[in-house]
């Protein structure tokens, strides 16, 4: 049984009368859905100007617990108390008024509008009957600065990167009188310095007496930015934890019901004798990258380290097929000049893509179909039978959790359509798999299961190119990690030898002081 700390008495710099009536209290919440109970009598109590972590892997019944708080699901049973005063939130638009604000980790933007209109969708400014546009975008632009934006509120959100459209969506919970923000992991997408502009918002609405719940599998950013966690599990809260006071061990093991070594061996990949699958001699988007001498044998994980924008996303799409670039690489011994997805497919390269609902998967389609899509013909038969026996496997040595696999992957959480994704690859079989942020979204025990997937696939001769902004999966991973700064790609290091300090600082500057 998982045991809680005394956190209200160790609480730091929190003022007792608020403690004593929490912002928001949530009781003995119960949701059922068709085969699931996705929240079993939980529970989470939030204090005025507290950040309060809310932990649990994928499927724990955290993003349904929070989209009842928000208004978008209606609970089976249990009560929700907003400074005293017990709610009904029958509605999202309910939930607005009553202070909840909510930062999706799924985006919830208008693509085709400005940053401005979307921060003040349904709260415009108006002079009479009128938008007041110049008070909308002078207002847009105080809160782009606050979050540390480098956008103009008259930016599309589509032409925005995703760490800038993250940085729009916590902009936006900024426009509204929020008592409480519901941050849904803010930090997917952000570079280090994006998160520190992030932290210093949270503290700002923390210290004017707003709470935040902030949900993240990164335990880094959990034990440097929250006060107390909650623990989720099977639907049900285990503990509730003193963040000055627990352990990241413990913490895992509250969220997993059993202990996961933080610092596995870092497994290894000899590779001295094994062949070059992939040369880049060059590839090259005028302005954007210009890459050169980048090499991965077979069986060997090569990590991209870079701040957004590094370019690391790009080559990897350039290297699909799915970003024209001029290119000139050598491929399992074949000279390749011109790549097209289908064509990439073809020569055996697959692509886990940063984002995963608009270029990884079709959300209204089955699992099945998702899975088998890239295995099996497009013309001609496509019988059932074989893609269930193709699919199958990948998908249960992924940990894939589904009530069945007829079922659309839209309604799986974002880690397990991750894993769809992966097990795509898995089922088709390649040669070179791209990984664009794989573990985006994905709980520290599904981390593990994806990593153990793909070292396994190295130790069958497949190469990888496996880029993120997590410094740790890198050097825990990764064979050679190169650093792409500008565009380009400017040292190698070996992780075994090299401390990861060493990497960031060349990361941050640009600059290789082995030189």
């Amino acid at each position: 049984m998982t045991h809680s700390h005394n956190a209200e008495s160790t609480l730091p710099r929190r003022d007792a009368d608020a403690l004593g009536m929490p912002a928001l209290r949530m009781r003995d919440i119960v949701k059922t859905f068709p085969g699931t109970k996705a929240c079993d009598g939980a529970t989470l109590e939030v204090a005025r100007g507290e950040v309060h972590c809310l932990l649990g892997e994928n499927g724990a019944g955290k993003s349904t617990l929070m989209k009842i708080l928000s208004g978008s699901y209606t609970p089976d049973a249990g009560t929700i108390t907003l400074d005293g005063e017990e709610v009904s939130l029958g509605s999202p638009t309910d939930g607005v008024r009553a202070g909840i604000n909510t930062i999706y980790q799924e985006l919830d933007l208008v693509p085709d509008m400005t940053v401005a209109q979307n921060l003040f969708l349904g709260h415009e400014p108006v002079r009479g009957p009128f938008i007041a546009r110049r008070e909308r975008d002078r207002r847009a632009a105080e809160a782009i600065a606050r979050v540390g934006g480098s956008f103009a509120p008259s930016d599309v959100v589509a032409s925005l990167s995703v760490s800038d459209q993250q940085l729009t969506a916590i902009a936006k919970a900024l426009t509204t009188d929020a008592r409480v923000v519901i941050m849904d992991e803010p930090s997917a997408t952000l570079t280090d310095h994006d998160l520190s502009e992030v932290f210093r918002v949270i503290r700002e609405l923390t210290a004017a007496g707003r709470s935040v719940i902030y949900i993240s599998h990164r335990l880094d950013e959990v034990m440097a930015i929250g006060d107390r966690a909650t623990v989720m599990r099977d639907g049900a809260t285990v503990g509730v934890f003193d963040i000055a006071t627990v352990s990241k061990d413990e913490l895992v093991e509250a969220m997993i019901g059993r202990s996961l070594q933080s610092n596995p061996p870092k497994p290894s990949h000899p590779t001295r004798d094994r062949a070059d699958l992939l040369n880049v001699h060059r590839a090259a988007i005028p302005g954007v990258i210009e890459v050169s001498g980048l090499t991965v044998r077979r069986g060997e994980i090569i990590g991209l380290a870079g701040l957004g924008g590094a370019g690391r996303s790009t080559l990897l799409a350039s290297l699909f097929g799915d970003r024209r670039a001029a290119l000139d690489l050598t491929l399992s011994g074949s000279r390749i000049t011109h790549l097209t997805p289908r064509a990439a497919v073809r020569a055996g390269i697959g692509l886990v893509p940063e984002d995963r609902k608009s270029q990884g998967l079709f959300l209204d389609q089955s699992i099945l179909r998702n899975a088998a899509i890239a295995a099996l013909a497009p013309f001609g038969l496509n019988p059932l039978k074989a893609a269930r026996a193709l699919c199958t496997p990948p998908l249960q040595q992924l940990g894939v959790k589904f009530s069945s696999v007829d079922q659309p992957v839209g309604q799986l959480s974002g880690g397990n359509q991750q894993k769809v994704v992966l097990a795509k690859w898995m089922a088709r079989g390649i040669d070179l798999l791209l990984l664009d942020e794989p573990t985006r979204g994905l709980d520290i025990g599904a981390k593990a299961d994806l990593f153990q997937q793909v070292h396994e696939l190295a130790e069958g001769g497949v190469g990888v190119l496996l880029a993120s902004s997590e410094m740790s999966e890198l050097t825990e991973n990764c064979d050679l990690i190169w650093v792409m700064h500008e565009g380009r790609n400017i040292a190698a290091y070996d992780p075994r030898t090299t401390p990861p300090a060493d990497i960031a600082r060349c990361v941050v500057t640009g600059r290789n002081d082995n030189d």
